[in-house]
């Protein structure tokens, strides 16, 4: 691999490797707050879908001030966003705990990729909130929009079992990553079954192989 390449690619690497926001760390306290705060506001939504998550009826069952609720995440859109990239950490560690099984790393970030589809799908309500707020998500909502890229990328390279991607794996992984999204977009809108989904996601996961060459 050129010189160059090389160090693209080491410089791709903070974003990819670290799913947290370059922020101050929150307390104990205020960390306890914010879990309380995802945790109802994927109950409402497991519920009743987007509609159901009310700003005043999240404050509530999760025991904080609307005032309070509304400094952690200022609209309902920047809290399921946020929902979503807390969704997405948990089924990457249940991921960890059983990694794929296929014998390239396509199979495997296909398989993985399916795994967390069909763990959207035991959640239909929640999952089509949380797409709904990606996909109505304006540039105040960026931070919480890389955050659910910054997941789902780590969780792909996971599968791939790579620590130091080259510019064309980081290309491939981006195509890999706006597939899935959009194949739960269509999905959740009725124009996909789950048999549609698994061909789009096997198909695009073959430009991991195109890839895997490059030097």
């Amino acid at each position: 691999m050129p010189a160059e390449a090389k160090t693209s690619a080491k410089a791709a690497q903070p974003a990819v490797r670290a799913a947290q926001p370059v922020t101050p760390p929150l307390t104990e306290r205020q960390e306890a707050r914010r879990r309380r705060i995802l945790h109802a506001s994927a109950q409402l939504a497991s519920r009743g879908g987007f509609d159901a998550v009310q700003m005043r009826e999240v404050a509530e069952s999760s025991q904080v001030a609307l005032g309070t609720l509304y400094r952690y995440f200022p609209s309902k859109v920047h809290l399921l966003v946020a929902t979503m990239q807390d969704q997405l950490a948990h089924m990457h560690g249940t991921l960890r705990k059983k990694p794929p099984a296929g014998d390239t790393a396509a199979e495997r970030v296909a398989e993985t990729l399916m795994r967390a589809f069909r763990a959207l799908q035991r959640e239909p309500h929640l999952a089509d909130a949380m797409v709904r707020a990606l996909t109505f998500a304006d540039r105040s909502v960026s931070p919480e929009v890389d955050q659910v890229s910054r997941q789902t990328t780590v969780i792909i390279l996971d599968a791939m079992g790579l620590d130091d991607p080259t510019p064309a794996q980081l290309s491939a992984v981006r195509v890999i990553e706006h597939t899935w999204h959009s194949a739960l977009i269509t999905w959740l809108s009725g124009r996909a079954s789950i048999a549609q989904v698994k061909i789009d996601i096997e198909t695009v996961c073959r430009l991991i192989d195109l890839t895997s060459t490059d030097d």
